[in-house]
């Protein structure tokens, strides 16, 4: 690959010549410039960005961490963190494994969106007491250089149960998220609140979040199924999932199992019966996520904020 060594020879100048030349500086005349210029480009020399941010100690870019890429998830909160980048001129990348934590210390981007339980509380803590900005969007953390922009899932999975107890049924299942999910958790842990308020029987089955462990989870329902029960399904992939299950049985969603899920993804309008789900904007949510980062980058003041969530009714339940 040419470098500036190479344009400096073949120019018969100095390396910091070179360098003022293709870095706009006033230090050499337009004339030298423009050779300079002109030799770099006939020797298709290609300039080192990554160098040059370190450099610079600034890149214009943020990371958006997630655990996975897959489901039906993501569109709308990428979609809504992307364009709020555009808006402040940064660019986003999309990050995942643990290779790519390397990419704060190593300042390849000039702060982080973190929805991704690969990361421990303390490895951020340890990035942010060096200085990096980040905003977590899957956990409590105080730190002056992390804000938190969180879904009240507390308020969704209280409204959930309240729905499912509007009718009389024998057992209420909780199909949870993965245990290092802090979204499941805090689901859970209101889930249960709001049962053992109103002396309601339940049953805890711990799903992963995917169609196909919901449909596993739905034939599990259905070898013990006796009378109508209630379901509240952590996120609507799983409540699909059951759906596909039981559409190839004597059983009926909205009748025999009553359900509610969580996220308000697209396709649930498209379920028979339309799926109820707790609903909120996963487009704002990135907005607001991506606003916070690009405004402690630069050292504005940010609050830590929470987003409402309201309850989509339908005959599912």
């Amino acid at each position: 690959m040419v470098g500036i060594k190479d344009i400096a020879k073949e120019a018969h100048v100095s390396i910091s010549t070179v360098s003022y030349a293709l870095n706009g500086s006033t230090k050499v005349t337009e004339e030298t410039r423009a050779r300079i210029v002109k030799i770099a480009d006939d020797l298709n020399y290609i300039p080192n960005r990554a160098g040059r941010n370190l450099r610079k100690k600034e890149t214009n870019i943020i990371g958006v961490y997630l655990a996975t890429y897959g489901g039906t998830f993501y569109g709308d909160l990428l979609e809504g963190i992307m364009g709020t980048a555009k808006e402040n001129n940064y660019d986003m990348i999309v990050c995942s494994g643990g290779r790519s934590h390397l990419f704060l210390p190593e300042r390849m981007i000039d702060g982080a969106i973190i929805l991704d339980a690969g990361f421990s509380d303390n490895e951020l803590i340890d990035y942010a007491d060096r200085g990096h900005k980040i905003v977590v969007m899957d956990r409590k953390i105080e730190h002056e250089n992390i804000r938190r922009i969180l879904v009240d899932n507390r308020l969704g999975a209280e409204t959930a149960i309240k729905a499912l107890l509007e009718k009389p049924v024998s057992l209420v299942y909780l199909i949870t998220g993965p245990p290092d999910s802090f979204d499941s958790r805090e689901r859970l842990e209101a889930a249960i609140k709001k049962l053992t308020e109103n002396d309601q029987s339940y049953e805890v089955i711990e799903g992963d979040f995917s169609e196909a462990s919901g449909q596993k989870i739905g034939k599990m329902i259905h070898e013990k199924w006796t009378e109508t029960v209630a379901v509240f399904s952590f996120n609507d992939e799983m409540a699909i999932g059951m759906y596909n299950y039981f559409k190839n049985t004597e059983l009926e969603i909205g009748k025999d199992i009553r359900v509610i899920g969580f996220d308000n993804l697209l396709v649930s309008n498209y379920m028979e019966p339309r799926l109820a789900s707790i609903a909120y904007s996963k487009h704002k949510w990135g907005s607001i996520a991506a606003q916070s980062l690009i405004d402690l980058i630069k050292e504005e003041s940010v609050e830590n904020k929470v987003l409402k969530t309201t309850l989509v009714k339908s005959q599912s339940y």
